[in-house]
């Protein structure tokens, strides 16, 4: 790095590239990215030590909108390049940018070994419950029953739950937020960065063509405050417009009821994100509306050893005992014979 760039201040500007965004007007992409370019100066980090990956979908243009490095991979193939990105660059600041349909289908495979593995990366699943590039097929989240061009009688395929599979998956860091919450996301945007280990983010994002309003009881002012709870670590879980409604377990089942008439905030449930058990994690990750309102916030954030840190201190121990190498000599080595 640059004395200068070390002494300068950075601002959003600082990470915009020179390039017309192409998504729809309207799309919630564009929230995302606001929000983003809002986030990145306040961590310290100068756009040449920060590397953003995607795959393919409309959240994979990112890239190309961001003055940082930045990689356009293949098709849910995000989570593997990024992990040969941080493996060996682990000076680098690594986002993986990736779509509901990219991440969850063709990609589920590199998705689940990248966060198990807890490589210090940040993925950003855009979440529109639909295939919005190649123009409108249903998706991994897509509902049942949901009527799309490829499913012309109703969705039949059980949809995903991409916290529940991240939990699943033993993250250490687990969030959700809405595009249209633009102080709840550049929230958990900064707080996904600031963790050490590999942060999965949820972001509920509208296609305004394909999928328009998927998420409207979670943002419409008149009903969010009743369809959504957001997540503080050590309190009680408590929505409603008044705060009068709260989720409590009877026996392994949350149910929701309203305070008073005997009931009162020390009976409900009370939010754990540090809890090293992810049950109660994975719990809240099931809870959809209508049954009850959707959690929004931090999961989990819990503390695990990181794959690229294990990785390299394995390879420097392997160099202080056997030397540099020498590639050639391995080629050369252990039997050889010539083919005529």
């Amino acid at each position: 790095m640059s004395v200068d760039t070390a002494l300068k201040i950075l601002t959003p500007n600082d990470f915009a590239s020179d390039q017309d965004v192409r998504w729809c007007p309207g799309c919630g992409d564009y929230s995302i990215l606001a929000q983003m370019k809002k986030v990145l100066p306040t961590l310290g980090v100068p756009p040449e030590k920060t590397v953003f990956v995607s795959g393919i979908g409309c959240s994979s243009r990112f890239p190309y909108y961001m003055n940082t490095y930045g990689i356009h991979s293949i098709h849910g193939r995000a989570p593997a390049v990024a992990t040969g990105v941080k493996s060996f660059r682990p000076d680098l600041s690594v986002w993986v940018i990736t779509g509901d349909g990219d991440a969850l289908s063709i990609g589920g495979n590199h998705l689940m070994h990248a966060i198990r593995r807890n490589l210090d990366i940040n993925i950003v699943l855009f979440n529109n419950q639909i295939y919005g590039l190649t123009k409108g097929q249903y998706s991994p989240t897509s509902p049942l029953g949901k009527v799309t061009k490829s499913t012309p009688l109703g969705t039949i395929d059980n949809p995903i739950y991409p916290l529940s599979v991240a939990i699943g998956c033993e993250a250490t860091f687990v969030a959700r937020t809405v595009d249209t919450n633009i102080k709840h996301l550049a929230m958990v945007l900064k707080r996904a960065a600031e963790h050490r280990g590999t942060s999965f983010v949820e972001v509920y994002q509208n296609c305004i063509v394909f999928n328009d309003g998927a998420f409207d009881y979670a943002t419409a002012k008149d009903t969010k405050t009743e369809t959504t709870l957001e997540l503080e670590h050590g309190k009680p879980l408590i929505f409603g417009k008044n705060r009068d409604r709260g989720v409590r377990l009877h026996g392994l089942d949350p149910e929701v009821v309203e305070l008073g008439k005997g009931i009162s905030e020390d009976d409900l449930l009370f939010h754990d994100e540090r809890a090293a058990e992810p049950s109660l994690a994975y719990l809240l990750s099931r809870m959809r509306y209508p049954d009850f309102p959707e959690p929004i916030g931090v999961f989990r954030a819990v503390e695990r050893p990181m794959y690229d840190e294990l990785l390299n201190e394995q390879i420097a121990k392997a160099k202080a005992k056997c030397g540099e190498g020498n590639l050639q000599q391995l080629f050369e080595s252990g039997d050889t014979w010539l083919v005529e």
